[in-house]
Parts: structure tokens; C-alpha cells; sequence
């Protein structure tokens, strides 16, 4: 087959769908809302892991984190299990550093929320986080200083009264000073600012900036080591392993050094959580699938519907232009002319509510990053699918107008009235 035919077809198809808008329009709605539903939720979906990719590796390729409440996209089921385990300790922390040999930084943090700062007369929202931490606390999450100092070992030790400051509440509370050996008050508390961390800001509403951290022995000394409920306060212990390649040993080394320490038999199950950035992400994708599926679900059963109103459609133009496929065929038109000037028009049609349906579909998914801090994103795989399935309900749905008008006998066609 000559491309000269091939592409004289297309123009046809094109111009026979241009003739009839009015028809044209009302069988691209269905295809537009199918593809559309379909590219809007696997847009949000990848705008929301993509952020999430990038602020999860705040642990790292070498980090993991041990705790004992699950993190993230959990079930109930789990948390409700989790209430019943003991707290993951200090002490368990220090057995971790004296006996897994593949990890060379070990850092504990207690997390409390809705806090209260107060500075010369200021008194901020009660929003403020605060981190009881260890000096291992920055390079963990790469949440590094940007003036002052880290909490230190001595910090720890005498359970000094001093914090680092996330870098939104440090310019909020010395807009026009430097904060560095300042005296706030936390909860009424006084301490010194021995620091302040950079910039680093959170899509999922992390506490970064709006934080204090605090060396973990004075968290512990000033709020206790039960928390309001009366249970025992549980640390997150961040461990990082000293090469990428070690990550997985150092996260077995130190799971069974905690199965042996709680007593755990070989048949019952881990009672403590642990995961790395690579983890979260998984996390979220099961989580995420039932959304995938309903979404498409959805929206290939609008495409059927689209594709057989599509055919409905085409069978009633070939009725229309019965006259003119048969002036086509005594001028010599064959058979597959005819069969593929309707397969085309099928196809194109479905093709055009594919393109609505996809750059809809990007606008819709994107719509979140415009009152949020997520980066837009769009995911091409997924608009190279939508139009492959596109095709496919053209070619399907249009094959069986396209046969018929292909079979007309010339000389009933040109009778035809």
C-alpha cells in the first residue's frame, strides 16, 4: 500500500469528522472523560511520588531508621499491633553502636508536637516541633547547620539546656538578630540557641523548619520518659551503615541484636518497625494501588461505552454516505479503500479525545501543585498508553462499520436514496 493512499485516506477521515462536528463532538466526550480520568489520577499519584522520592531520601542510600510505631502509608491493624510492643530504648541505641560493626553512626530522637517558643515578649503558635536528639541527628537526615554548631556529646552528657532551631523559627523569632547564644523559652523553659539549620522545606508538611532540636537526655529529664498518656516515650533510632553496599547487612545485623535482646523465638514476628527512603516509596505504591486500579477500571469502561457509541455512530454515517461509497467504487475505489477511510475515521476520532483527554487529564493531576509545594509532573508512559488503548477501541469499534461500508455493492449503493 502507497503512503500517497495512506495519507489521502487520513485527510479523508479528517475531513469527514471536520463535516460533522456536531456528531464528532458528542462521541469525543466519552473518550475525553475516560482517558481523562484514567491521565488526572496516575498524574496526582506521580506528582505526589516524585515529591516523595525526593524528600524521602533525606535518609539516604546508607540510613535506615528502627521505631517502633510503623511509619507512613500503615493499616490500622498494624498500629493497633504496635501498642502492644515495648518502647525501643536509649539503652537498645547503645547496644546497636557497641555491637553491629557495619554501621558508623547511630542517632536516637524523641518527637513531640505543638509547642510553645517564647523570645523577648514573641510568643510563636503552638505549632512548633521538638526533637529530643543525639548529635547523629543531622548527618541522619541530612538536615545540616547553617550557623552555630550541632548538638554535641558533652551536650548530651550533661543534659544541657540548648537547641538548634529550624531556619523558619529562627527568622521568626530574631528577624533582625542572630540568634546564636540567645535565651528562649520552650514551654516556659529557658534555653540557649547554640544553632540554626538550613533550609529545607517539606511538601508533606515535615517539621524541618519549624523545629527545636534539644540533646535527648535534657528532652528526657524536662518531659519525662512517659509521654501524656502515661506510656513509656519510644525513640526512633536513625542508623547509618558505612557503605551503601552494607545497608542490607547492617538492617539484619541489627534486627536479630533487637530479637535477642526482647527474647523473641524464631517463630514470632519482629515487635519494631524498621525502613529506609526505598521502603516508604513501596509503601506508598501499595498503598496507591487499589486508587491505580479503580482509575483505570473507570476509565476503560467509559472508553467501552465511548467506543460503542463510536461504532453506533460510524454505522449510521455509512448509512449517510451509502451514495457516496458507491460513486467511490465505480470510480474505482477498492474495497479496502473504503474499509480503511472508516477504519481511519474510528481511529483519528478516538485519537483526538485522546489528546483532549491526556493534556486534561495533565492539568487535572497537576492542579495540586498549584496551592501546594509539590512539583508538577507528567508522566509520558502513561499518555503513550492512553493513546495505544485509544487505537485499540478505534480499530475495535470501528472495524465492524468499516467491513460493512467496504461490502456495499456499487450499483445498490448508487440506487440508494
Amino acid at each position: 500500500m502507497s503512503k500517497y493512499l495512506i495519507r489521502d485516506t487520513f485527510f479523508m477521515s479528517l475531513g469527514a469528522i471536520r463535516v460533522n462536528k456536531l456528531r464528532s463532538s458528542l462521541t469525543l466526550f466519552g473518550v475525553i472523560l475516560g482517558v481523562a480520568s484514567i491521565i488526572g489520577v496516575m498524574t496526582a499519584i506521580s506528582v505526589i511520588q516524585a515529591t516523595m522520592e525526593k524528600e524521602m531520601t533525606v535518609l539516604g542510600s546508607q540510613t535506615f531508621q528502627v521505631q517502633k510505631w510503623p511509619n507512613g502509608f500503615s493499616s490500622n491493624a498494624q498500629r493497633r499491633a504496635a501498642m502492644k510492643w515495648p518502647p525501643v530504648t536509649l539503652d537498645e541505641a547503645q547496644l546497636i553502636r557497641e555491637q553491629v560493626k557495619s554501621v558508623d553512626l547511630v542517632g536516637t530522637e524523641f518527637w513531640d508536637n505543638s509547642k510553645v517558643v517564647t523570645y523577648n515578649g514573641y510568643t510563636t503558635e503552638p505549632n512548633v516541633t521538638l526533637c529530643g536528639g543525639s548529635p547523629e541527628y543531622a548527618e541522619n537526615n541530612t538536615h545540616f547547620i547553617e550557623i552555630g554548631r550541632n548538638i554535641s556529646r558533652m551536650d548530651m552528657m550533661g543534659a544541657r539546656k540548648v537547641v538548634v532551631l529550624g531556619n523558619a523559627l529562627a527568622k521568626e523569632l530574631f528577624p533582625f538578630t542572630d540568634p546564636i547564644d540567645k535565651m528562649i523559652r520552650i514551654d516556659g523553659r529557658k534555653y540557649k540557641v547554640i544553632g540554626v539549620f538550613i533550609k529545607k522545606d517539606s511538601a508533606f508538611g515535615g517539621p524541618y523548619e519549624n523545629m527545636a532540636l534539644m540533646p535527648s537526655q535534657a528532652y528526657t529529664r524536662v518531659y519525662g520518659k512517659t509521654n501524656s498518656r502515661g506510656f513509656p516515650r519510644s525513640a526512633n533510632i536513625t542508623l547509618h551503615a558505612k557503605t551503601p553496599e552494607l545497608l542490607d547487612d547492617a538492617i539484619e545485623e541489627t534486627r536479630q541484636l533487637l530479637r535477642r535482646t526482647r527474647n523473641l523465638k524464631h517463630n514470632e514476628d519482629d515487635n519494631f518497625h524498621y525502613f529506609t527512603s526505598r521502603s516508604q516509596i513501596d509503601n506508598f505504591n501499595k498503598a496507591t494501588t487499589g486508587v491505580k486500579i479503580g482509575a483505570f477500571i473507570m476509565g476503560a469502561v467509559s472508553l467501552l461505552v465511548a467506543g460503542i457509541g463510536i461504532m453506533n455512530i460510524m454505522l449510521v454515517s455509512v448509512t449517510e454516505r451509502t451514495k457516496e461509497i458507491g460513486i467511490r467504487k465505480s470510480l474505482g475505489a477498492k474495497r479496502r479503500n473504503i474499509l480503511l477511510q472508516f477504519l481511519f475515521e474510528a481511529v483519528v476520532l478516538c485519537n483526538i479525545g485522546g489528546i483532549i483527554g491526556i493534556l486534561l487529564g495533565f492539568g487535572l493531576g497537576n492542579a495540586m501543585t498549584l496551592m501546594t509545594s509539590f512539583e508538577a509532573n507528567i508522566p509520558l508512559e502513561w499518555a503513550f498508553l492512553g493513546m495505544a488503548f485509544c487505537s485499540i477501541i478505534g480499530v475495535t469499534f470501528g472495524m465492524l462499520p468499516a467491513i460493512k461500508a467496504s461490502k456495499l455493492n456499487p450499483i445498490d449503493a448508487l440506487a440508494h436514496e
